[in-house]
């Protein structure tokens, strides 16, 4: 089992930041291009909530694949959790947290997650999969922030 932890302080208030991390349009707009990732069953536009699933087609590694989520906790605007119910993952479990300091919010990623296939996959997890989803999770991360901001300075509706 791996975890990895990743921050960004926004300069926009909790509850822009945890509607756009919450919603599926933008999550989509917000990952790689090149892995093409869109929803295709669940809730597949807007914010999601708690109890709600979702699931999301992508291209990592030059593979397809299918991962479908469920909200299991939900504290609008504090945290939210999705854990995987079917995808390529032994398991995962991504918990979205939001802190705000005068105005401005601290958003914290945990994603614990484990690979399938014994000790081929223990080795993955530490050689590939842990660098490879904190860089996935810092590039979304840093879009969302530029998204809050642009909303806050009035650059975006």
């Amino acid at each position: 089992m791996v975890v990895v932890n990743v921050e960004v302080y926004i300069n926009a208030p909790i509850d822009i930041c945890f509607d756009l991390a919450s919603n599926i349009e933008v999550h989509t707009e917000t990952v790689w291009k090149h892995t093409n990732e869109r929803a295709i069953a669940g809730v597949t536009k807007g914010m999601i909530g708690e109890g709600e699933t979702v699931t999301f087609q992508a291209t990592h590694f030059l593979i397809r694949q299918k991962l479908t989520s469920k909200i299991t906790e939900y504290n609008r605007p504090f945290f939210f959790v999705d854990e995987m119910m079917k995808g390529a993952f032994k398991n995962l479990r991504h918990e979205h947290m939001f802190e705000e300091f005068n105005g401005k919010t601290l958003m914290k990623d945990k994603l614990v997650f484990e690979a399938p296939f014994g000790i081929i996959g223990w080795l993955t997890e530490r050689l590939i999969l842990k660098r490879y989803m904190r860089k996935f999770l810092e590039h979304r991360n840093q879009q969302l922030k530029e998204l809050a901001e642009g909303r806050v300075d009035g650059k975006q509706n």
